[in-house]
C-alpha cells in the first residue's frame, strides 16, 4: 500500500510519521564513548579527549607534504577575484586540482586517492577555502557527502573498484536529497526509483544539487515503493550524471559562493542498475546521516580558516589606520572586536582538530562532536567576519574591485560575510541542528523514561517504564550535585607555572555539565511530551554544550601546545581569553532558560499569521516578481535547455 500524495507527487505526512521517518534513520546505540554525550549527561570525561590525540609521523609527512603542494597551486594558479567576478571556478584549475590529486584526499591510496587522515583532510580545506571559498565548496561537496563517503563506508567492493578510481582522479561527484518543497523533513521526499528487473526507474526533480551542473557521478536518495520482494523506503543511487533523462534545468546563483555550480535536477524515467544501489532499500536516510558523521566537519574547518584570515586583516588593518593619535587596534572599542576574533579562531581551530583527529581513531563515536562543531563553527565565523567588516569601517562594506579601483589593497572583507552566510544552512541548518543534537542529548532519558510520554503506549508499558525510570535516576541525579568542579584541586595540571589558569575554567565547565544535565532533566520532567515543542528551550540547551565543549578542546589544546613547546604560552593566553568570553554567553544561556520571550513570540507569530498586524505592513513596495513561492516538481520529462556542463 502506497502513501497518499499531495497533488505534487509529495507523499502525505503527519508531524507524527515524519518524526519517525526521521527517528529510524538515527543510530539508535551507542558503542563507543563520546566526550559531547557524557556531557549533557553531566560528565566532564576529560580523560576522552585528555590528552590531545596526534596523528602518526606517516600521516603527518604524507599530509604536510601535500599542504605544501596545495599552498603552492593556490598561491599560483587560484585568482580568487576572477572566480567572484565571472561566478565560475575555471575549467584549468579544476583540471590542475585533478592533477594535484586534490579530488581523492580522503579516498584510499590503493583506489588512487591520497588517503589523508580526517584532520590534513580538513586543513587541506581550510587552506583552500581561503584561497577560494567556492573551490572549498566544490571539493568538500565532492569527498564529504558525494559518492566517495557513503561508498567508503557502505559500497561493495565491487562498487568501489567501479567507483573510486574515478572518483580520485578525474570525476566529480554530487548528492541529491533535497526537493522543492522537501528540506530537512525527508518524510516527504517524492522522488521515485520503481523497481524493474535488474534496475531501477528515477523519477523527480532535486534542488541545489551543490556540483550537480559539473557532476559526473551523482548519489541520489529516491524513495523505492514497498512491492513484494522489495521493503521500499528512501534508498541511495550512485548514479552516472549524463544518463539519458537527466536535465539539469538550472545553474542556480547565490548572495556569496558565486563559483559554486548549484542546480536543479529533473529525473525523467532514469534507469539506474540495482548493483548502483548503496546499501539495502530504506537505508538511504541512515547512510546520508552517518555520511554527514564525520563529513559535517570539512564546514568548520573551513569556518576556522576564514577566522584565520579574518584575524590576519583584523590585525594588520588595525595597526595601519590611525584614529585620534592612534592605531584603531589600540581602542577598547575596536579592540574588544579582535580579541574576540582571536580568542574564537583559537577555539573554532581548537574543536576542529580535536573532531578530527578523534575521527580518525575511531576510539570515539563522535555524532555529537561534529554536529556541535558544525552548529559553533558556523554561528562563530558569521559573527567573526561581521566584526571585521566592522572594523574595516567603510572598506569593510566596499568590494574589492572598487577599493582597487581607488588604489587600496583589494581586500574581499564584504566577499567573506556573504560566503560564509550559507554554512548556517549547508548540511543542516543551526536550527535543524539544535533540534536533532537535542534529540541525541536526551537519548538517554528517553530510552528509560520514553514510554511514559509517549501517548501511544499502555499502561503496563508506561509502568514498567516507571520502574526504570526511578531506577535511573535514583542513581543519576545524586550525582549532579557536587563533583571534581567544587575542588580547587582539580585539573591542576592545566595551571603550570607562569601560564594563565585554564583549570579553574575545566573547573567551570563540570560544574556548568551538571548544570546543564539537571536543567534538561527539570525541563523533561515540566513539559514531558511537550518537550520536543519547546526548541528556544532545546537550543539554549545544545548552545550551552557547545560552548562547553569549545571550552574544553581549548584548554586540552592549549596544553598539547605548552607540553610540545609549540607557543604554549601564547597558546595558554587565547585559551584563557576564549573560556572568559564564552563563560559570559553560557551564563546569558541558563538565565534565559527560565527568563525568556518563548511564549510572548508564539502569541505575536499566531498574530502575524492570522494576519492582525497586516497593517504594520503599510508605506512599502514590494520588490519581489511574481510567482509561485515553491516551483512545481511534477515529475515528468523536462522542458528546459540542460545546463550541464562536465569538465574535461
Amino acid at each position: 500500500m502506497t502513501a497518499p500524495l499531495e497533488k505534487d507527487g509529495t507523499p502525505k505526512v503527519t508531524e507524527r510519521e515524519a518524526r519517525q521517518v526521521a527517528e529510524a534513520a538515527r543510530e539508535q546505540d551507542w558503542r563507543k564513548p563520546s566526550f559531547a554525550k557524557e556531557l549533557f549527561l553531566g560528565r566532564l570525561r576529560l580523560d576522552l579527549i585528555h590528552p590531545h590525540p596526534t596523528p602518526s609521523g606517516e600521516a603527518t609527512r604524507r599530509g604536510e607534504e601535500f599542504l605544501a603542494r596545495l599552498r603552492t597551486f593556490c598561491e599560483t594558479r587560484i585568482d580568487s577575484a576572477l572566480i567572484e567576478r565571472e561566478a565560475r571556478i575555471p575549467d584549468d584549475v579544476i583540471n590542475g586540482l585533478r592533477e594535484l590529486g586534490a579530488l581523492g584526499m580522503k579516498i584510499d591510496t590503493k583506489y588512487g586517492g591520497l588517503g589523508l587522515t580526517q584532520l590534513y583532510y580538513n586543513r587541506a580545506l581550510a587552506l583552500i577555502g581561503t584561497a577560494s571559498p567556492a573551490i572549498g565548496a566544490l571539493l568538500s561537496a565532492h569527498q564529504s557527502i558525494g559518492v566517495p563517503q557513503p561508498l567508503k563506508i557502505f559500497g561493495t567492493e565491487e562498487q568501489k573498484d567501479a567507483f573510486l578510481p574515478r572518483l580520485a582522479r578525474t570525476d566529480i561527484s554530487a548528492f541529491l536529497l533535497t526537493e522543492p518543497d522537501v528540506g530537512s523533513d525527508p518524510a516527504r521526499l517524492a522522488t521515485s526509483a520503481v523497481p524493474d528487473g535488474d534496475e531501477y526507474v528515477l523519477d523527480g526533480v532535486k534542488l541545489w544539487t551543490t556540483n550537480g551542473v559539473v557532476a559526473d557521478l551523482l548519489v541520489v536518495m529516491a524513495r523505492v515503493p514497498k512491492s513484494d520482494g522489495h521493503p521500499g523506503g528512501i534508498t541511495a543511487f550512485v548514479v552516472e550524471a549524463d544518463s539519458p533523462g537527466i536535465t539539469v534545468e538550472n545553474r542556480n546563483a547565490f548572495m556569496g559562493l558565486r563559483g559554486l555550480e548549484n542546480g536543479v535536477t529533473r529525473f525523467h524515467q532514469v534507469r539506474v542498475p540495482a548493483a548502483h544501489r548503496i546499501g539495502p532499500e530504506g537505508a538511504g536516510l541512515k547512510i546520508a546521516l552517518t555520511t554527514l558523521n564525520t563529513g559535517r566537519l570539512s564546514l568548520p574547518a573551513m569556518c576556522a580558516g576564514a577566522g584565520k584570515w579574518c584575524l590576519k586583516i583584523a590585525r594588520e588593518w588595525s595597526a595601519a589606520r590611525e584614529q585620534w593619535g592612534k592605531p584603531v587596534a589600540r581602542h577598547e572599542a575596536v579592540g574588544a572586536k579582535i580579541s574576540f576574533i582571536a580568542a574564537t579562531t583559537f577555539a573554532l581551530e581548537a574543536v576542529v582538530d580535536l573532531a578530527s583527529q578523534l575521527a580518525d581513531e575511531d576510539r570515539n563515536d563522535i555524532r555529537i562532536e561534529a554536529a556541535l562543531a558544525k552548529l559553533f563553527g558556523s554561528e562563530m565565523a558569521c559573527l567573526i567576519a561581521d566584526e571585521l567588516v566592522q572594523i574595516r569601517g567603510g572598506r569593510g562594506f566596499e568590494t574589492a574591485d572598487s577599493l582597487a579601483a581607488r588604489g587600496e589593497r583589494a581586500v574581499p572583507t564584504e566577499q567573506m560575510l556573504r560566503d560564509l552566510r550559507i554554512n548556517r544552512i549547508f548540511e543542516g541548518s543551526t536550527e535543524i541542528m539544535h533540534l536533532l543534537i537535542a534529540r541525541e542529548a536526551v537519548d538517554a532519558h528517553l530510552k528509560v523514561a520514553g514510554d511514559l510520554i509517549d501517548p501511544d503506549k499502555s499502561l503496563g508499558d508506561k509502568a514498567r517504564a516507571g520502574a526504570q525510570a526511578t531506577a535511573f535516576y535514583a542513581r543519576w541525579l545524586p550525582k549532579l550535585v557536587t563533583g571534581p568542579g567544587h575542588s580547587p584541586r582539580s585539573y591542576g595540571e592545566f595551571h603550570p607555572a607562569g601560564h594563565p589558569d585554564l583549570a579553574v575554567h575545566l573547573r567551570y565547565a563540570e560544574r556548568s555539565a551538571r548544570k546543564l544535565a539537571r536543567s534538561t532533566f527539570l525541563g523533561m520532567s515540566r513539559w514531558q511530551g511537550r518537550m520536543e515543542t519547546k526548541q528556544g528551550f532545546l537550543a539554549r540547551i545544545v548552545d550551552i554544550g557547545a560552548e562547553l565543549f569549545a571550552i574544553s578542546a581549548a584548554c586540552v589544546r592549549a596544553e598539547m601546545l605548552r607540553a610540545s613547546g609549540d607557543h604554549g604560552r601564547e597558546a595558554y593566553q587565547l585559551a584563557d581569553a576564549f573560556c572568559r568570553q564564552s563563560r559570559l554567553r553560557i551564563e546569558e544561556l541558563f538565565t534565559r532558560l527560565w527568563s525568556n520571550t518563548d511564549d510572548i513570540d508564539r502569541r505575536v507569530v499566531d498574530g502575524v499569521l492570522a494576519g492582525r498586524y497586516e497593517w504594520l505592513e503599510a508605506g512599502i513596495v514590494d520588490p519581489s516578481g511574481d510567482g509561485p513561492w515553491i516551483a512545481d516538481a511534477t515529475p515528468g520529462p523536462s522542458e528546459r535547455e540542460n545546463v550541464h556542463r562536465p569538465i574535461r
